[in-house]
């Protein structure tokens, strides 16, 4: 008896973890000029006719935005995955890379 409840109980668990790293999902912020550009795709895409959008916000943030034909786009990124990180390019000199300390 105690075998199958222990079985259940990670059978449970392992489906609970499945749907986690899958699917639970939370908003991404979106820059004013990325949701501009998606906007301008969104009309052309559809031949929309409206001259504005809003932008929808959560938490201070924005992450998305709803067209005057009541279109919305809501970005959203998996909660497992990593947040991407920002490129930095880093000039060095000649004499950094020889004299390392």
């Amino acid at each position: 008896m105690l075998e199958i409840l222990a079985s259940t109980l990670w059978l449970c668990f392992a489906a609970y973890a499945i749907w986690y790293l899958t699917s639970a999902k939370h908003y991404a912020p979106l820059t004013p000029s990325e949701a501009k550009i998606l906007w301008k795709i969104h009309k052309q895409n559809t031949q929309c006719g409206a001259e504005a959008w809003r932008e929808i916000r959560r938490g201070g943030n924005m992450v998305g935005f709803e067209c005057e034909c009541g279109y919305k786009h809501v970005q959203k990124r998996l909660v497992a995955a990593n947040t991407p990180v920002p490129i930095t390019h880093q000039q060095t000199s000649i004499y950094d890379k020889l004299h390392k300390p």
